[in-house]
Order: structure tokens, then C-alpha cells, then sequence
């Protein structure tokens, strides 16, 4: 269990290395966390720093998704010997999940940063790239329509097990589990973009709306 053990575990640190928090220490300025709704993802980046503060953002946090679901599996076995108990598709979703809590969850930044999306994108580039297209296609849909971010990735979340499971109903049983965790994981750290939204106070992102709504 030694494999498995510490890929989970660096993988935990190596998403601790929130994108929004990390840049924000190297670049100076406030902490995201005290501006707009004081969550250190990509969205809130967006409108409290600007569009290249946020592009930054999402290429350290889709890239550390990638980074450890890819390179941790593929490198430990060497180092530590392989695990033959332990398959390799479940090293590599303990993996992908590990960086996703890492990056919400962080060591580093006292356990508050992101929602996990944007990780949650590089680790889905990572296990099974063709997810990305329902996924995106949801999401572009949703906020089209609605301008609502936090709903957008939660329904993009909820679609990817459902997607999986009618394409490939007798498939890979380890990525089924994983994505039925991702999407309830995913609520989880939108449960305030739900509160908000019950009490219809949620922010739109009226400029990537078709139409907008009546002032």
C-alpha cells in the first residue's frame, strides 16, 4: 500500500498549491479570499483581479489536475515498487481525487481555497479526455442560458457519471465511482452558489449570456 499510500498524499500536497493563493503571494496585492465572494477559484480571480490574473489561475490549477493524475502514478512504481494488489486505475482516481481535495482543502493556505473545478478539468484531461466534451458542452449551455457559473459546474459535474454510464455501461468501474464522488464533492463546495441562488441572490455572468435578463 506504500504506492498508493504516498501518490495520494503528494498528490493532496501538490494540490494544495492553490493557483489563485500561489500567484497572489508571488504577485502581491490582497488576499483573493477577503475580495467578491472571498472564494480563491477561478471565477471569483476573474472579477476581483482581471482576466489575466484568472488565466494564470486556471493554468496552475488545470495544470497541477494533470500533473499529478499523470506524472505521480507513472513515476512512483519506479521509486517505490509496484503494488501488485493495488491496480493501476485505482492509484490514479486515489490520485485525481487527492488534488481535487488538495486544491479546496489546501495545507499551504489554511485549508480554504477553491470549489475544485478547474483541477477537476485538468484530472478529467488527464483520466479520460473525452469526458471534456459533454462536460463543457453542459456547462457552456447552462451559463448561456442562465449566467449562473456555480449552477453550470454543478450540472457539468452531475452529467459526466450519467454520460459514462450510458456510452460505457460495462467500463472502467473505478472512474464510474470516482465521477459519482466528483459530482456530489462538486455540490458540496458550490452549497453556497445553492443557498444563493434560493434566495436569488447569485451573481450572473450576464456578458456570456444570449440574451440578457430585463434591467
Amino acid at each position: 500500500m506504500l504506492e498508493l499510500g504516498l501518490t495520494t498524499l503528494l498528490s493532496y500536497l501538490i494540490g494544495s498549491l492553490n493557483g489563485s493563493l500561489l500567484l497572489g503571494r508571488i504577485l502581491g496585492g490582497p488576499d483573493i479570499r477577503t475580495l467578491g465572494s472571498g472564494n480563491a477559484g477561478g471565477t471569483n480571480a476573474l472579477r476581483a483581479r482581471g482576466k489575466w490574473f484568472a488565466l494564470a489561475v486556471m493554468v496552475v490549477d488545470i495544470g497541477k489536475g494533470f500533473v499529478a493524475t499523470t506524472w505521480l502514478p507513472a513515476v512512483l512504481p519506479a521509486l517505490v515498487g509496484q503494488e501488485p494488489l493495488v491496480s493501476t486505475a485505482l492509484i490514479s482516481v486515489c490520485s485525481a481525487g487527492a488534488v481535487i481535495v488538495g486544491h479546496c482543502y489546501p495545507v499551504w493556505f489554511d485549508f480554504a481555497g477553491g470549489k475544485g473545478a478547474a483541477t477537476a478539468v485538468g484530472v478529467l484531461m488527464a483520466l479520460s479526455p473525452q469526458l471534456l466534451l459533454p462536460g463543457v458542452v453542459m456547462w457552456v449551455i447552462v451559463v448561456a442560458v442562465t449566467g449562473f457559473v456555480g449552477l453550470a459546474t454543478m450540472i457539468a459535474a452531475a452529467v459526466l457519471p450519467l454520460f459514462l454510464a450510458f456510452t460505457h455501461p460495462s467500463g472502467n468501474r473505478e472512474l464510474l465511482v470516482f465521477l459519482l464522488l466528483l459530482a456530489v464533492f462538486i455540490v458540496y463546495t458550490h452549497r453556497t452558489n445553492i443557498r444563493r441562488l434560493l434566495q436569488r441572490q447569485e451573481n450572473r455572468m450576464e456578458k456570456l449570456m444570449i440574451r440578457r435578463p430585463n434591467r
